[in-house]
């Protein structure tokens, strides 16, 4: 969620869809913040059927992140999570929902490579890194926000 940007808009002016998503999705993509030792992780979740974007948020890698997401998500009622094998899936979906595995995760990696490329922040080896959360959350938020929800920033 791009906080920042919600802060300026008037909620008379924002129109929310919210639909029912069977699949769902996840995974996590690494960068840093100012120097690789400072790393910064970008959770998102996308439509299984359809490769929207439903929910992103920033953080570490750790637990308290993942519940973050998994509560933007809770109002789309998905039925089945599909992740890799990261353990903290695990702890925090119930078996019945949670579908590890690479074979059901191919469109959100290949989403990760179309940011990747089109981000250079977001590159494993570049010159290009953010000094600051908040600049680093703001680029990232502005790209996802303008390129998959059509928003203008």
């Amino acid at each position: 969620m791009n906080t920042p940007l919600l802060n300026t808009v008037r909620p008379g002016d924002v129109e929310v869809s919210i639909t029912r998503v069977d699949a769902a999705e996840v995974d996590e993509m690494w960068s840093y913040v100012g120097k690789k030792q400072a790393p910064r992780w970008l959770w998102h979740a996308i439509d299984h059927g359809t490769g929207k974007i439903l929910a992103y948020v920033f953080g570490r890698r750790q637990d308290e992140v993942l519940l973050q997401l998994k509560a933007l998500l809770e109002p789309f009622g998905i039925t089945r999570f599909f992740t890799d094998h990261w353990g903290a899936y695990a702890r925090h979906l119930t078996p019945e929902t949670h579908v590890p595995g690479k074979r059901n995760t191919q469109q959100i990696e290949r989403k990760h490579l179309t940011l990747r490329t089109r981000i250079k922040r977001l590159a494993r080896k570049t010159i290009c890194f953010s000094k600051s959360t908040e600049l680093h959350d703001s680029v990232i938020g502005l790209f996802v926000n303008h390129y998959e929800f059509g928003l203008s920033v």
